[in-house]
C-alpha cells in the first residue's frame, strides 16, 4: 500500500522542462497555528510531522489537521476536527504521501492519503475503551524503512503495528499488537508511559522514551528483544523522540527547571548513550514534539500548563531553532 513518488517525480520534471531548480525557501523562527472551529480558543497541539514542503500540527482537543507551508508563516486547518470520528489528534507522521494521526484517549488511530486528503485506513484498539472502562492512550507513532507502523500506546502495556501492505481497510479494524511489555525490563507503572518513539535507518531498532520513570528503551524488531538504554546515570522526561543516525533528540519537559530538547550521542548497538547538549528556547511553552525540516528543529509548543491551570492560553505556536 505504499505510495511510489517515482512517477509524481518524473511528471514534474517533463512540466518543469528545462526551469531552473527551485530554491527551497528558509524556515522561519516560529510560525502560528491560525485555529478555527470548536476548538478555535483551545487547540492545545501535541504532534508535529513534516514532508519536504509542508509541516502538520495537530489539535488535541477536537482532532483538526493543521498544515502551514516550511517556508511560510502560518499553519491553517488542512482536515477538520470530528472528521472521521477523528475527535482528537496526537501524536502524527508524515511518510510517502500518507499521513499517520494516533488519536489519543479514543483509541483511535488514521491513515490520510495526503494528495487528496481522503481517508484510507481506520483503526480502533481492542477492547475499545468505553468511558472509564478500557483506557488507552495511543500517542505517536513512526514509520520505519520498510513500511511498518509502530504505534505506543502510554496506558496499556503494548506496541501496535501496521504492515506496510496493511494502511488501507474496509470501515474501522482492529490496531494489532506487535508487542506486550509485560515480562520486559520495560514496566508500565501508574501515569503516562510509553511516548515518544523512533526507528533507526536500518531498520533493526527502536527507541522508546517512558515517560514517567524518565528511561529510554531499545527495540530489537527482529525479535522484539526489549533493553534498557544506558546513560550513565542520566534521567530524561522524554516526550517526543527525532533520531538522526545515532544522535537522538528528546522532548523534555522536566517537573522543575525550563523545558528543553535534550541531544544524546547514542552508542552503535543503541544499548547506551551520553547527554551531550540541553537546548531551551525562550519561545519554549510545554513543548511537546518535534521533527526536522531544512536544517531545523520544529518544536510543538502545547501550553498544556495553560490548559491544567484553566488560564487562557496565548497564540499556538511551533518553534523552529537550529539542530544542537
Amino acid at each position: 500500500m505504499r505510495k511510489s513518488l517515482l512517477t509524481a517525480t518524473a511528471t514534474s520534471a517533463l512540466i518543469l522542462g528545462l526551469a531552473a531548480p527551485a530554491v527551497a525557501a528558509p524556515v522561519p523562527s516560529s510560525y502560528l497555528i491560525d485555529p478555527v472551529g470548536p476548538a478555535a480558543d483551545a487547540v492545545f497541539p501535541e504532534g508535529v510531522a513534516t514532508d519536504s514542503h509542508f509541516f502538520y500540527v495537530g489539535s488535541t482537543t477536537d482532532g483538526t489537521i493543521y498544515r502551514g507551508d516550511l517556508g511560510g508563516t502560518t499553519a491553517t486547518p488542512l482536515l477538520a476536527g470530528g472528521q472521521d470520528g477523528r475527535t482528537s489528534a496526537v501524536g502524527l507522521k508524515v511518510s510517502d504521501g500518507f499521513l499517520f494521526v494516533a488519536g489519543g484517549a479514543t483509541g483511535r488511530f488514521f491513515v490520510y492519503d495526503l494528495d487528496s486528503s481522503e481517508l484510507v485506513g481506520s483503526f480502533l484498539v481492542d477492547p475499545a475503551p468505553a468511558g472509564t472502562e478500557n483506557p488507552t492512550f495511543l500517542n505517536d507513532a513512526v514509520v520505519a524503512p520498510d513500511g511498518s507502523v509502530y504505534v505506543t500506546d502510554s496506558i496499556r502495556p503494548v506496541l501496535y503495528r501496521i504492515g506496510p501492505d496493511d494502511y488501507a481497510t474496509d470501515g474501522v479494524e482492529t490496531l494489532e499488537v506487535f508487542l506486550e511489555f509485560d515480562g520486559t525490563p520495560l514496566q508500565y507503572q501508574a501515569g503516562f508511559n510509553v511516548n515518544g518513539i523512533a526507528a533507526t535507518p536500518d531498520g533493526q531498532y527502536l527507541v522508546l522514551a517512558q515517560s514517567n520513570t524518565r528511561k529510554l528503551f531499545r527495540v530489537e524488531l527482529a525479535t522484539g528483544e526489549v533493553s534498557p538504554i544506558d546513560l550513565g546515570g542520566a534521567l530524561v522526561n522524554g516526550d517526543g523522540l527525532v533520531l538522526r543516525g545515532r544522535t537522538l533528540y528528546a522532548v523534555e519537559r522536566p517537573q522543575t527547571g525550563d523545558a528543553r530538547v535534550v541531544e544524546i550521542m547514542l552508542s552503535g548497538d543503541l544499548t547506551s548513550g551520553t547527554v551531550i547538549s540541553l537546548t531551551s528556547d525562550e519561545s519554549f511553552n510545554d513543548p511537546t514534539t518535534a521533527a526536522i525540516a531544512r536544517g531545523r528543529l520544529l518544536v510543538v509548543n502545547s501550553q498544556f500548563g495553560e490548559r491544567a491551570a484553566g488560564q487562557t492560553p496565548g497564540p499556538f505556536t511551533v518553534s523552529t531553532i537550529p539542530l544542537p
